[in-house]
C-alpha cells in the first residue's frame, strides 16, 4: 500500500509541474495587454488615443499659422480686399480654435502654444515682400495652408457624405459653385470613443467654413493675377 501511495504522489507531482509548464508558456506567448486600446490611432494614453492627440497637436499648429499669416496681411497689405478676407479667416479660424483647444484641454491633450520654425520662416519671408507681390505670395501661401487643412479635416469625416457634399459644392476644376435646393450634412466619422467622436464632430463642422476660405483666397488670387496684368 505504501509503494502504491507514493507511485500515486509522484504521478499527481508530475501531472502539477506539467500543468505549470503549460500556463507558463501561454502566458510567455500570450502577453498580457498593457493599458490602453491600440488600433489604427495607436495606443491610447488616460483614454485618448494617440492619433487624436496628433490630430489635435498638428491642426492647433496649422491653425495658428493661418491667423498669424492673417494678422500680417491686415497690418501689411495694400489691398482693402486682402485686409477684408484677412480679418474673416482671423475671426472664423479663431473661433474654430478655441472649440479645438476646449476639447484638448477638457482631455489633457498637449497642443502648441505658438507656431513652429517652419511657419515662422514663412511669416519673415513674407514681411519682405511689398504691395502685389506681398498680396500674391500671400494668397499662395493661404492657399496652400487651407488645402493641407482640408485634408486632414477629411481623415475624421464621413466619407460618402463628404463626396456628396463635394459633388454639389465643387466643379470639375475644384472650385467652389452654389448649389441649389436641401445642402447636404457633412458629418463625423463614427466612433465609439467619446473624445475621438467630438474630435471628428469639430472636424466635420470646421470642413464647410475651411472650404469656403479655400474658395474664396483662390477667387483673390484669380483678382490679383488679373490686375498684375492690366
Amino acid at each position: 500500500m505504501k509503494r502504491i501511495g507514493v507511485f500515486a504522489l509522484a504521478g499527481i507531482t508530475a501531472l502539477t509541474l506539467g500543468c505549470n509548464s503549460s500556463r507558463r508558456e501561454t502566458a510567455a506567448n500570450n502577453p498580457p495587454a498593457t493599458g490602453g486600446a491600440v488600433g489604427t490611432a495607436g495606443t491610447a494614453e488616460n483614454g485618448v488615443p494617440k492619433g487624436d492627440r496628433t490630430f489635435a497637436h498638428d491642426v492647433t499648429g496649422m491653425n495658428m499659422a493661418e491667423i498669424d499669416l492673417a494678422r500680417l496681411a491686415v497690418e501689411h497689405s495694400p489691398s482693402a480686399d486682402v485686409k477684408k478676407l484677412a480679418q474673416t479667416l482671423i475671426d472664423d479660424h479663431t473661433a474654430a480654435g478655441e472649440k479645438l483647444s476646449a476639447i484638448a484641454s477638457q482631455n489633457s491633450i498637449d497642443v502648441p502654444a505658438q507656431i513652429d520654425d517652419k511657419d515662422r520662416d514663412r511669416h519673415e519671408t513674407l514681411a519682405k515682400k511689398q504691395g502685389l507681390d506681398f498680396d500674391k505670395d500671400w494668397a499662395d501661401a493661404m492657399i496652400d495652408g487651407h488645402k493641407d487643412l482640408l485634408d486632414k479635416l477629411e481623415s475624421r469625416i464621413d466619407k460618402d457624405k463628404l463626396g456628396e457634399w463635394k459633388t454639389r459644392h465643387e466643379d470639375a476644376t475644384g472650385k467652389k459653385v452654389e448649389a441649389a435646393g436641401e445642402d447636404v450634412v457633412i458629418l463625423p466619422e463614427k466612433s465609439d470613443n467619446p473624445i475621438t467622436s467630438s474630435i471628428n464632430q469639430w472636424a466635420a463642422t470646421t470642413y464647410p467654413v475651411a472650404f469656403a476660405h479655400l474658395s474664396a483666397v483662390k477667387a483673390l488670387k484669380d483678382a490679383l493675377k488679373k490686375r498684375s496684368t492690366d
